[in-house]
């Protein structure tokens, strides 16, 4: 079980600017690159800054900043536009976006951006994700073939900041989830996923970059910690920002303890493009359409007499259990962090009674919350 004083002895020994030889600055424990000198690196010097990069994600501050990883502004404000028209034309709508970790509504909060932009603006797609260094980031932890996706945030002036957390994928459950993975699960998830943000506005620190909790991604008890108000206090009082430029890059382990912060600034529109890189390696060998599974085996699972372990077990068996990937437009975080999963939705209807025909109807009502337009 966590505990505060095994916490604090994770976060040490700290590293200093010489265990991260190609980095050019460091401050409050991270590691600051320049991307000018990163794209002028041979094969064999990328081949070793990303090792470097990788066991600053794993051992040490758990997050690093890149200079100008966009080296052409234009290509970031071209962007920047279309998220812009595209929030306007979400404002327009009734319903209003859902957030993780921040109250409804307190900012602007663009989902799928990665599938938005390419449909919406393609040569500004092309421009902005054909970035080796992009690239090259993203590889050092998660190797090839990995699957982006991106969210934008837009915090206005006073927009308060997040609660501490940690991220997708077991960030995004509770207490009582976290429990159910073992620990070797817990400290492997963290390895699924990088999480990343480019600054597309300046980020002063009266406009509240991220908080960070430099080496707290060691702890291997995270998940189940960062509710804890003790640990809530702890983290108010040792966290630190990394001021950004716009075209920026910052990115850190899931693991690491973080926050949007508060903008306390009267004019800065705090922009930052949010990216959850993902590992290939998170997907089933065959490809099995459950809901078809689901459908031939309802009337018989609905007839038989199971014990709440065999039904558990039947239903995971037949089931699509994980809850993402999901539409966040269409199954925003409302009272949890999680929507509902093709599982749930069956162990509802066999506890309520339903019928055949309501469950393939709440079937296809789950796949157009699912679907990506």
């Amino acid at each position: 079980m966590h505990n505060m004083k095994a916490f604090e002895a994770s976060l040490t020994p700290h590293l200093t600017l010489e265990d991260y030889p190609f980095a050019v600055d460091f401050s409050a424990h991270i590691p600051i690159y320049d991307g000018d000198q990163l794209r002028a690196l041979d094969a064999q010097s990328i081949a070793q800054v990303q090792a470097e990069w990788a066991h600053c994600w794993q051992h040490g501050a758990g997050v690093l900043v890149v200079r100008k990883l966009y080296d052409q502004v234009a290509v970031v404000d071209a962007v920047t536009e279309v998220f812009y028209q595209l929030l306007h034309e979400q404002n327009q709508k009734p319903q209003s976006s859902g957030d993780h970790f921040a109250a409804k509504g307190v900012n602007g909060r663009l989902w799928n951006c990665l599938e938005k932009l390419a449909v919406t603006h393609p040569q500004a797609f092309i421009d902005y994700y054909k970035n080796p260094l992009l690239a090259q980031l993203c590889e050092a932890w998660l190797g090839p073939d990995y699957q982006l996706t991106s969210q934008v945030n837009l915090v206005y002036p006073g927009g308060a900041a997040q609660q501490p957390h940690r991220d997708y994928h077991l960030g995004f459950t509770n207490d009582k989830e976290v429990a159910r993975y073992p620990l070797h699960v817990q400290i492997m998830s963290a390895m699924l996923t990088l999480q990343g943000a480019v600054a597309h506005s300046d980020m002063p620190v009266e406009s509240g970059p991220t908080l960070l909790l430099p080496y707290s991604q060691r702890y291997e008890y995270g998940y189940a910690l960062y509710r804890d108000p003790e640990f809530v206090d702890y983290f108010a009082q040792h966290a630190v920002q990394s001021p950004l430029q716009k075209g920026d890059g910052l990115f850190f382990n899931p693991a690491l303890m973080h926050a949007a912060g508060e903008n306390v600034s009267t004019d800065v529109q705090r922009m930052a493009n949010l990216f959850q890189i993902s590992s290939a390696f998170g997907k089933a060998m065959e490809s099995v359409d459950q809901q078809r599974m689901q459908l031939a085996c309802y009337d018989q699972l609905k007839a038989s007499h199971l014990s709440a372990e065999e039904l558990s077990a039947a239903a995971t068996a037949l089931s699509d259990s994980y809850p993402f990937s999901s539409n966040m437009d269409r199954d925003p975080p409302a009272a949890s962090l999680r929507p509902v999963s093709g599982r749930d939705l069956l162990i509802q209807a066999l506890s309520e009674q339903w019928s055949l025909e309501h469950f393939s109807n709440a079937l296809q009502a789950l796949n157009w919350r699912k679907a990506s337009h």
